[in-house]
């Protein structure tokens, strides 16, 4: 097998850092640099009037955090919460956000030379926007998600006043 990373091409073979985790059904990934931590479900206080994606917010050591519904703002079928639900903690232009997720299953090393740009016919449950490719490995592909694009500026400002 060829050795891509000395072939002089100019193209780096970065090695990305991602968590993975379930959500309806599929496997995602993220950055690990954008995770702050990654928690069990603890008692989510409900806002009223907030996007229906939002959960609510929880007290994370006195910081005060809202929580969304990955599923719901992926339009995915809902799981119900059980013991492998977990909220990642992330921070998205300066806010800190908690994401629902069905499971986190591992932090696994990607080679960027093993990811390509999404294809259309892939993206037909979860908008395109959201993602920034899909990560090859021998038995499965990898949805990466862009967490900046996951939530529009406006609603980054949102949700940084509901909490």
């Amino acid at each position: 097998m060829k050795d891509d990373s000395k072939s002089g091409t100019g193209h780096s073979d970065e090695l990305l850092q991602m968590v993975v985790f379930q959500l309806g059904g599929e496997e995602f990934g993220v950055e690990i640099m954008q995770v702050q931590e990654i928690i069990r479900m603890p008692e989510i206080t409900q806002i009223p009037q907030s996007p229906d994606f939002v959960e609510g917010v929880i007290n994370l050591r006195g910081r005060i955090i809202v929580v969304i519904n990955l599923d719901k703002r992926f339009n995915l079928k809902s799981k119900e919460v059980d013991e492998h639900s977990r909220i990642i903690v992330v921070e998205i232009d300066d806010n800190v956000v908690g994401m629902i997720v069905d499971s986190v299953n591992e932090v696994l090393r990607i080679h960027s030379s093993n990811v390509d740009p999404a294809p259309e016919l892939v993206m037909s449950k979860v908008s395109r926007d959201y993602i920034t490719g899909v990560g090859k490995m021998e038995d499965r592909l990898l949805i990466l998600l862009d967490l900046g694009k996951v939530l529009d500026k406006k609603e980054v400002e949102d949700l940084a006043s509901l909490a």
